[in-house]
């Protein structure tokens, strides 16, 4: 990872917890539960997706760095990094949440948020202090697009992941019969 890339990881991650938090701030425990439709999430149910998803996706990129470097890292992982900036953060594609990151809707709100912030730091630690070559070190993706992504990437991958739902929450709170209180 070079220092630009290292600074505006650490970017990322700082702004989409800023984004985060600011998008959950203040709702009601109506407003937090509401669903727009039985299928779709609510904003709690976002939120604890986001929480789980950081966990997953920083132990992916742990798993990457104890697997052996790949000595043609850059030709595996070649344009993968650009496909999450163009896709992710702009909800573009629609996926399915691995079984083990779908929320359950039944986290209380300060679990979650509690829970995110621990594991944020964490993220927020490892990245400013690693001096490990990431990129060379891959793990499968279970989506063929990105697979597989080097360590780096799946670090890059956390605050994206986070600013989509961030997006997702706005659409939530946007959608008609969303609780004024």
């Amino acid at each position: 990872m070079t220092p630009a890339e290292k600074e505006q990881l650490i970017k990322y991650l700082k702004d989409s917890q800023e984004e985060f938090v600011k998008a959950v701030s203040g709702l009601s425990e109506a407003q937090w539960k509401w669903k727009p439709a039985p299928e779709r999430w609510s904003v709690g149910e976002c939120a604890e997706h986001i929480e789980l998803a950081e966990g997953l996706l920083f132990a992916k990129a742990q798993e990457a760095i104890k697997n052996a470097p790949t000595a043609d890292w850059e030709t595996a992982t070649q344009g993968k990094t650009e496909l999450l900036l163009r896709v992710m953060a702009p909800r573009l594609g629609k996926a399915q949440a691995p079984e083990d990151i779908v929320p359950t809707g039944k986290l209380d709100r300060k679990v979650t948020m509690q829970r995110f912030a621990e594991a944020r730091a964490k993220t927020l630690h490892f990245v400013e202090d690693t001096q490990l070559p990431l990129k060379e070190h891959l793990a499968e993706h279970p989506f063929p697009i990105f697979n597989p992504l080097n360590a780096y990437q799946w670090v890059l991958y956390i605050p994206l992941h986070n600013m989509r739902h961030d997006k997702q929450i706005e659409e939530v709170k946007a959608t008609p019969g969303f609780p004024a209180k």
